[in-house]
């Protein structure tokens, strides 16, 4: 009979104890990154489906590539254009949260490594059970944290849609981070219970009780204090936080952004980000700047527009965010057609979305807004910004701006907007 796992030796290696030495590690350590994750990720998890949400899904393809609600999306409620920052608050919040949470991620994986080398590797199927999870979440995390640091740098070295690998392997983190918190909360709360512990932990005091398979049997001298490391994690969270609220605050407050692309100052006569310059659409000039520009808005019947005649249209002018997905924002003064208006030259009327199309092809050449952007008067088809026309950059000669709206659907170099009656 083969002897069982249980009673074999384990291998060379992370899987013997001795092997960890780092004399830093402990229970209360991990407890107290884990309660810092516990009260931070919900909160970056929350953001994020709201992000999806105010995509609007179920209306297009909306950049999410899905026109259906998913069997996962049954939080999804109309989206509010009030206030007009909500999106780049929620977003904000989620990518400024999301980076300053990330050392502590790596330093609670780095303090937990000995027990992904358990030996034996199961024990039950409950074991095998709650390693399966953790595998899901450990994954789950890297690949969140991973995608999303990329898509913020603007370097999409994946072969696959960020928002939609991103939207599922939320859900898949969500799942395995409910499970790991119900098997692992009572065992986070004992390793809190008294101040003389944590004492150990964030001070040079007594090292924690030897038996526990976080602590190293037979440590090495350390090389820094536990003080230190708390340090290290709480000043790279601060830095990656000051990021974040930098670039999506943004005016004086941009300059922190020093390591995010759309941190640094933008020259020219408008002075704003963008994401997506005229040149990189590799589209000609002459095809928007020419004469022969015109706008079809289309309804229960079509109506075509050149500039001129959308100028000689009533004027309004508001101060609205664009916000993106990567997390930064920018403030400025619109003026515009409000789409509204546009919907009342086609003749349709009551509960209705638009469909906005760019002369520009690509993933984010169209974008469907709701019945609520719609019949907002903020909701412009803008021709101007900050008292100037816009820029080819900024999307002339007409681009769509609106309250609370994502900026991947405020589309530039428009070239129709359809309305169509949206189901209530």
């Amino acid at each position: 009979m083969p002897p069982r796992l249980s009673d074999m030796s384990p291998p060379p290696g992370p899987f013997r104890p001795t092997f960890w030495r780092s004399p830093l590690r402990s229970p209360q350590l991990t407890a107290i990154l884990g309660l810092v994750l516990l009260i931070g990720l919900p909160v970056v998890a929350i953001t994020g489906l709201l992000s999806n949400d105010a995509y609007q899904p179920g209306l297009g393809a909306n950049a999410l590539g899905r026109n259906i609600h998913g069997p996962l999306d049954i939080y999804l409620f109309g989206w509010p254009t009030s206030p007009s920052w909500l999106y780049a608050l929620t977003q904000g919040v989620h990518v400024s949260l999301g980076l300053a949470l990330f050392p502590v991620v790596l330093v609670k994986l780095w303090s937990v490594i000995p027990k992904l080398f358990e030996w034996p590797p199961v024990r039950s199927p409950a074991h095998v059970l709650e390693r399966l999870s953790l595998a899901l979440l450990v994954g789950g995390a890297l690949f969140e944290f991973a995608t999303g640091i990329l898509d913020i740098q603007y370097w999409y070295a994946f072969p696959f849609s960020f928002p939609q690998a991103h939207y599922y392997g939320g859900w898949v983190f969500i799942g395995a981070l409910i499970f790991h918190v119900g098997v692992k909360f009572s065992t986070m709360r004992r390793s809190l219970a008294t101040r003389e512990e944590l004492a150990a932990v964030v001070g040079p005091g007594a090292a924690p009780r030897p038996e526990h398979p976080l602590v190293a049997p037979n440590p090495s001298a350390p090389t820094m204090p536990r003080r230190a490391l708390f340090g290290a994690v709480g000043a790279a969270s601060v830095i990656l936080l000051l990021q974040g609220v930098g670039d999506s605050l943004g005016g004086p407050l941009r300059p922190l952004a020093f390591l995010l692309p759309r941190g640094a100052h933008r020259s020219g006569p408008l002075g704003f980000q963008v994401n997506r310059t005229w040149a990189q659409s590799g589209l000609s000039a002459a095809r928007l700047l020419g004469a022969d520009w015109r706008l079809t808005v289309s309804g229960p019947r079509s109506v075509t527009l050149s500039r001129a005649e959308l100028l000689a249209l009533p004027q309004h002018t508001y101060d609205l965010p664009i916000a993106c997905v990567e997390g930064w924002s920018t403030t400025q003064r619109w003026t515009g057609v409000a789409l509204a208006d546009l919907a009342a030259l086609t003749g349709a009327h009551g509960r209705l979305s638009a469909t906005s199309v760019s002369v520009a092809p690509g993933t984010y050449g169209q974008a469907t807004l709701g019945h609520e952007e719609v019949a907002d008067p903020r909701t412009l088809l803008a021709l101007a910004v900050n008292g100037v026309p816009l820029d080819l950059d900024h999307g002339f000669p007409a681009r769509v701006i609106g309250p609370a709206v994502p900026g991947v659907h405020c589309t530039k170099w428009v070239r129709s907007i359809h309305f169509q009656p949206e189901p209530a």
